[in-house]
């Protein structure tokens, strides 16, 4: 039967642009190239068997602040996440950390008598109001909650570098801030980079920093057992080379970024439009490791074992100059490194008394470089004898990751550089971005907005701009 929507991708957002056209009545069909749903959000045994591995995405800092997500029933469906006993922390090099507490009295608590204090009453208002800002955040440009946003955005608009420098007077505070909002993967040093921190700050407070109990895959399989029940169809082992290839449907929802979006097409898409696309600027790649360990991370700071997520790389000034060297197509000395250290609080990711350890840095897009010995020295700096607990490793260049998900384009799990020149104008400025000129055909990958993150809207909102259409 034809059906009434096809998308192709089965990532986080495609599920979810699926689960949007089948709520509202249509009959959906998506089409997977990869022989398991999930995109960013697959799992695997990638070192040893028995130690479950995320391929990508593993922390789920935006899937319980997301408008759409949070409204499907994805616990009936197989969905645990599991929250760890801080989000996040920062090893310094004197031996301390900061933690990054769920609670935002208990995390002023952690910082100097003034950073605490100005901490405190910048973030507290903020986390107070969270499903407001994040309905306003995680969207297309709007005037949604404006005197809200206005006040976040008095903040948000700076570089992170600047807003530190104004808003905290320790050098950990600061170092602590560039650490979450070096998440962006845009030089600190760039306007509007402090969104990203004060972004993830109030999720890392209003929700936590959760992971999926066995796996990030359960999050993808989850939305497909849902999209199943409300009589959606998915089909694996599917790569669509032509979108003229597809069955005749009302409505195609293409969760791929510009380059595919271009190669599906062909000469479908009209010429200028087309230009525009190729201007598209892809970000940053990653060069991704996984360990599997026989005890757990032994960080100089024990409180370090509290956090889920980890960011390593020192000073403020030490993390700045890490990411715009990899803006400028260099690769970091010591580089910026995020790591997550699931299996001290989900025990079905490796065997009894044994752990694993995900990580990340970001290399210039396409970067054929090998950076494993430069993240093992990162861990080891602020956990002497790491390398002593490691039995295997899997590492991952960006081409690697690409061939894994091939909207990761030379490694950028971003689908495009998030600066402020292209997050409001993903994949191009447009009243509406999920449109594109084709009758029926729409972008609904992270190549539009809000962009980065497991949060599902970016499919939302290309549905709701199809169904509109209809």
């Amino acid at each position: 039967m034809r059906p009434d929507a096809i998308v192709i991708g089965g990532g986080p957002n495609g599920l979810a642009a699926a689960i949007a056209m089948a709520r509202a009545g249509r009959s959906v069909r998506v089409y997977e190239a990869e022989s398991t749903i999930g995109g960013s959000t697959r799992s695997m045994e990638l070192t040893k068997p028995g130690y479950v591995h995320d391929v990508c995405a593993t922390v789920h800092a935006l899937a319980l602040s997301s408008p759409f997500l949070k409204t499907l029933p994805l616990a009936e469906h197989g969905l645990e996440l599991v929250h760890p006993s801080a989000p996040f922390a920062h090893p310094l090099d004197d031996g301390t950390a900061i933690v990054g507490h769920r609670s935002v009295e208990q995390m002023a608590a952690t910082l100097s008598n003034r950073d605490g204090k100005g901490y405190r009453s910048l973030i507290e208002p903020f986390v107070q109001r969270a499903d407001d800002l994040m309905h306003a955040l995680l969207g297309p440009l709007s005037l949604r909650h404006p005197f809200l946003m206005a006040t976040f955005g008095r903040h948000a608009i700076q570089s992170a570098e600047g807003f530190a420098r104004r808003s905290f007077v320790e050098e950990r505070t600061r170092a602590m801030f560039a650490g979450v909002a070096a998440h962006s993967m845009v030089p600190l040093d760039q306007l509007a980079t402090a969104g990203y921190g004060l972004g993830l700050l109030v999720s890392a407070h209003a929700v936590g920093w959760p992971v999926a109990r066995g796996g990030s895959q359960r999050l993808s399989h989850a939305m497909a057992d849902y999209l199943r029940t409300l009589g959606g169809e998915i089909i694996t082992d599917a790569r669509v080379e032509r979108l003229e290839d597809l069955p005749s449907s009302r409505t195609t929802l293409c969760d791929v970024t510009p380059r595919q979006l271009v190669r599906l097409a062909g000469d479908r898409l009209p010429s200028g439009y087309r230009a525009r696309l190729d201007t598209y600027r892809y970000g940053p790649g990653v060069f991704k490791m996984d360990w599997a360990l026989n005890a757990p991370v032994p960080w100089r700071a024990p409180e370090v074992a509290a956090a889920g997520t980890i960011h390593l790389g020192g000073t403020m000034g030490e993390i700045a100059f890490a990411e715009r060297e990899v803006w400028n197509g260099r690769h970091a000395e010591r580089p910026y490194v995020l790591a997550v250290q699931a299996s001290l609080f989900d025990d079905s990711r490796a065997p009894a008394g044994k752990h694993t350890l995900w990580a990340y840095c970001h290399v210039p897009n396409g970067s054929t470089v090998d950076m494993r010995e430069r993240i093992e020295s990162q861990i080891e700096r602020f956990a002497p004898g790491f390398r002593d607990c490691i039995v295997a490793r899997s590492v991952m260049f960006p081409a690697d990751m690409e061939r894994r998900n091939a909207n990761l384009i030379g490694g950028d799990i971003a689908g495009g550089a998030a600066d402020l020149a292209q997050i409001f104008t993903r994949p191009v400025a447009s009243v509406n971005p999920y449109r594109t000129p084709m009758p029926g055909v729409y972008l609904c990958s992270a190549s539009t907005p809000p962009g980065i993150g497991v949060h599902g809207m970016c499919g939302y909102y290309a549905a709701r701009a199809a169904l509109s259409d209809r």
